[in-house]
């Protein structure tokens, strides 16, 4: 069958997704074929330019109709935080298989809501995935890997930061990112939720408990004129900026291991500085997103004399992901973890299987994150997270 996909959203998400749409059934094999079928945006004359631009057959203003209609197969959320429940509720519970940006939603409320309505439509056949879109840079697929074959032992520590710096400059407008009726929340749930969902994956244990502190350092800004993704012009006046701008905090894992997590849009001269540093009982592994097809490994098992971290370039068609693009050692970039995501959630249709991460991951995520603004609130104290995916799975 042909898949036909509408996505509701555009901007910076819009465009990598679309990426990931367009390449995705010219480079792999997919099992079903994929039509970029409706691009839905709110601004009539923005959509229709956007759609012609990245390859979308047509463009409309209402997702609402959209997702209403017979030739709607899957339905990709790109738009603010605060419309996720509302469209992923709606497209699932109309029959549409539904790929959702992260983090899932703006409240622990609305993301239950939307893992109950996942629920109930899997039981139907139809399927639903987040887009944390990391979890297929294959190096970080191969760490993952690499920690479930044994190769650190048992985790000790882990630590996940992810460093920014487009918010340095207090002249920078104020964009929807900034404000918590959109967003939900700032650095922690953009860029935080990242490393949280990625400290999950990789190691495959929750967090379960958190500290944290969240601090907002320039508190007011230029109103937005015009803009797109993390760039934009002022218009007049200031407006307050009602999300942070940094997120530190500490997590316990179910086995009791120590994570320092660290989300940050003021690391001056970091653009979009992502890494995990994983150290077991019998070795460690590190990746940092600004060298991505790069994983670092460090055996405690071998001779001392010759003990270091390794580099190994993930490269090779062994790799994950890797056999369909290039050969050895033609780098991979950030383009492509959009084509990977295209590729498992159509695997996963056309099998009847539920992909990863899944509306039950983002759930996990977000209460991650409201136990850290918690935290922050009751200085920094420590408090436990919500149940974890392993009891949700086991109860649902």
């Amino acid at each position: 069958m042909t898949l036909r996909v509408a996505m509701v959203g555009h901007g910076f998400m819009g465009a990598a997704h679309s990426v990931g749409w367009r390449q995705a059934p010219r480079v792999f094999s997919l099992p079903e074929d994929v039509e970029m079928a409706v691009l839905v945006g709110r601004n009539a004359e923005a959509v229709a330019d956007a759609a012609a631009q990245w390859g979308w057959a047509e463009s409309a203003t209402d997702w609402r109709e959209v997702i209403e209609r017979s030739d709607i197969d899957v339905v990709d959320i790109v738009t603010p935080g605060d419309s996720h429940a509302e469209i992923a509720i709606a497209a699932l519970e109309a029959g549409k298989h539904v790929l959702c940006e992260k983090p899932l939603a703006n409240t622990v409320e609305e993301a239950e809501a939307m893992a109950e309505a996942a629920a109930r439509a899997a039981a139907r056949g139809v399927r639903s995935m987040v887009g944390f879109t990391y979890r297929r840079v294959p190096a970080v697929t191969f760490l993952r890997d690499l920690i479930a074959q044994g190769a650190v032992g048992k985790i000790a520590h882990v630590r996940a930061a992810y460093r920014q710096d487009w918010l340095v400059d207090p002249e920078m407008p104020l964009a929807w990112r900034l404000q918590k009726e959109h967003a939900g929340s700032g650095a922690l749930g953009d860029i935080g939720a990242h490393i949280i969902d990625m400290t999950q994956f990789v190691t495959g244990l929750d967090v379960t408990a958190v500290s944290g502190v969240l601090d907002t350092i320039v508190k007011q800004r230029p109103l937005q004129g015009s803009g797109s993704g993390l760039s934009g012009t002022a218009a007049e006046g200031y407006g307050e900026v009602t999300v942070d701008d940094v997120a530190i905090f500490t997590g316990r894992l179910s086995t009791g291991a120590l994570v320092s997590f660290e989300a940050t849009r003021f690391a001056t001269g970091r653009k979009n500085d992502l890494s995990i540093e994983v150290s077991g009982s019998t070795g460690a592994l590190r990746f940092d997103l600004e060298d991505l097809n790069t994983l670092w490994f460090y055996d405690r098992t071998a001779p001392e004399a010759t003990q270091g971290f390794t580099r190994i370039l993930v490269t090779e068609a062994q790799h994950p992901y890797v056999a369909s693009w290039w050969p050895a050692g033609h780098m991979l970039g950030y383009e492509h973890g959009f084509s990977h995501q295209v590729v498992d959630l159509v695997t996963a249709i056309s099998e009847g299987t539920d992909p990863h991460p899944s509306f039950a991951e983002g759930l996990s995520v977000q209460r991650v994150l409201a136990a850290v603004e918690e935290s922050s609130q009751s200085d920094s104290g420590w408090v436990r997270v919500g149940a974890p995916v392993a009891a949700e799975t086991t109860t649902g």
